[in-house]
């Protein structure tokens, strides 16, 4: 399905839910809306499942204006936050209902199929209140699954689940997507969650697209300072600089230069971006060195998040693996001057770690 909003805005009142935009959804792939809350995701959902009418602009399905089409006429299927069943009826009669409207046969094989799919089948005789969260998210997942939708819309479907229930169906949902053959949009306000779907990512903030691409390529290239906030988790760190020697070094301090890969116009003040995995506590071969003082360390599954203040200020630091650090310590942090975002006094991208990986870009 060819899925294409053009010049799309959403108005309640005198407030902008979303401002216009452009965007082409990548067909038979997983698009995700990534973005804080209130940065427009569900309206936009909203607009493409037809539940609500854009205040301006046109939505194309396969070439088709269904601009004013309502819900009840469109292929969609929707799963949200909510663990959202037909309370009165089994497990397996809430999968096998889209496929009973449809007038499918070999409905029991399918239901089967689709459960052992999402590890529910030991529990198709049982109601949707029988359930753990994880579990009754699954069998809305599987109808959804069974309906065969040209579209899937999930709205931050793991948001209400804990910690080790969001983690399974994380890594399940990229083998499931894999094997459909829907165009599935999928909102959430987490950049891990994202890079581990893949696909194409849309990242929004305060009702605008900020930029359109391949997860990977938005991700290490940012178009602007806006989309690497949003893309970064922790947030990535900022520092202000200045380009100076010809275009050849960032200056943070009177003594501390980053030397840049390639030149850049001497344009004077620039901010430097450094993701808290760029940097590390042993030195290589041409680090920058950063001294400061330890303030706090945290450790978070398998990984540990440094926080010291360092000459240039404050850092977040990810670690892989467990670590010890005295508060109050003194510290050398490092990293490749080639692992720095610089973005101009706009806040736009002039230099990336992969600076040859490009995406496309709408709205800035």
């Amino acid at each position: 399905m060819r899925l294409i909003l053009e010049k799309i805005e959403k108005c309640v009142g005198s407030e902008h839910h979303l401002y216009p935009l452009d965007m082409e959804v990548r067909p038979n792939t997983v698009n995700i809306l990534l973005g804080a809350t209130l940065a427009g995701k569900t309206s936009l959902m909203r607009l493409m499942a037809g539940l609500e009418p854009p205040s301006a602009g046109r939505i194309l399905v396969d070439g088709v204006d269904v601009t004013g089409q309502s819900v009840r006429k469109r292929n969609v299927s929707m799963v949200y936050q909510q663990f959202i069943n037909y309370p009165s009826m089994t497990v397996f009669d809430n999968i096998a209902s889209p496929l009973k409207l449809r007038g499918e046969k070999n409905i029991d094989a399918q239901v089967r199929a689709l459960a052992s799919r999402l590890h529910i089948d030991a529990f198709l005789t049982r109601l949707p209140a029988e359930l753990s969260g994880g579990q009754q998210q699954r069998v809305a997942l599987a109808r959804a699954l069974a309906k065969r939708a040209p579209l899937i819309l999930l709205d931050e479907p793991l948001v209400n689940l804990d910690y080790k229930l969001r983690e399974e169906l994380r890594d399940e949902l990229s083998s499931i997507f894999a094997n459909s053959e829907s165009t599935v949009v999928y909102a959430t306000t987490e950049p891990g969650e994202a890079l581990l779907l893949g696909g194409f990512t849309a990242v929004m903030d305060a009702g605008k697209l900020l930029q359109y691409g391949p997860t990977a390529a938005v991700f290490h290239h940012p178009a602007s300072l806006r989309v690497a906030r949003a893309f970064s988790d922790p947030p990535i760190n900022l520092f202000a600089g200045r380009v100076t020697r010809n275009g050849t070094v960032v200056q943070l301090t009177d003594t501390l230069d980053i030397p840049l890969a390639q030149a850049l116009p001497d344009s004077g003040h620039v901010t430097i971006g450094l993701r808290a995995n760029a940097m590390r506590v042993n030195a290589r071969d041409g680090d920058v060195a950063l001294p400061g003082v330890v303030e706090l360390a945290e450790i978070s599954g398998s990984d540990t998040f440094l926080h010291a203040n360092t000459v240039i200020g404050n850092v977040v630091v990810q670690l892989t693996g467990v670590h010890f650090f005295e508060i109050g310590a003194s510290i050398q942090l490092y990293v490749q001057p080639d692992h720095a975002y610089i973005f101009d006094e706009q806040g736009a991208l002039l230099l990336s770690p992969r600076s040859t990986t490009t995406a496309t870009a709408s709205g800035v």
